[in-house]
């Protein structure tokens, strides 16, 4: 609904026309910078606030209390809901093929199934793609939080 409403209805005003692909990411971006910005909050709210407060007992700044003891640890923390949230937005990405993009995966799909009639192929190739991507960052994420962990 959002890529809708982003696509017949914001897009319009600024261009004068709709574009499914400009659609398509204000609408992605805009849905996954909520969920992302409620991941950063929770991380750095789940850091101990005596963190903090031995920071600043050493003469930091906020800032700098945030720079190099707050956000290190609390990244660590963010990094696999943070990679959830990309393979969402891969997968969400298919989406797109709503308002006809011609850049996007599904849409070719469909297009394939329409102009030959061919439903499989079209429609596992695309499926064996997102698989790939999925998979492989999520093998990419794993592979980093293992890593950060021994540190």
């Amino acid at each position: 609904m959002q890529i809708l409403l982003v696509h017949f209805g914001v897009v319009p005003i600024f261009l004068g026309k709709t574009n499914g692909i400009l659609a398509g990411i204000i609408a992605l971006s805009l849905n996954s910078a909520a969920y992302v910005a409620e991941i950063v909050r929770a991380g750095i709210q789940s850091i101990d606030k005596g963190q903090m407060e031995a920071a600043r007992s050493l003469g930091m700044t906020h800032v700098q209390a945030m720079k190099y003891v707050i956000l290190p640890q609390a990244f660590k923390r963010m990094i696999p809901p943070l990679g959830n949230e990309f393979v969402v937005l891969i997968k969400d990405s298919s989406l797109v093929s709503v308002v006809a993009a011609p850049e996007e995966l599904m849409y070719w799909a469909q297009a394939m199934d329409a102009q030959y009639f061919r439903v499989w192929e079209p429609y596992l190739t695309a499926s064996l793609i997102y698989l790939i991507l999925t998979l492989s960052l999520s093998f990419v994420l794993h592979r980093l939080e293992r890593r950060l962990a021994t540190e």
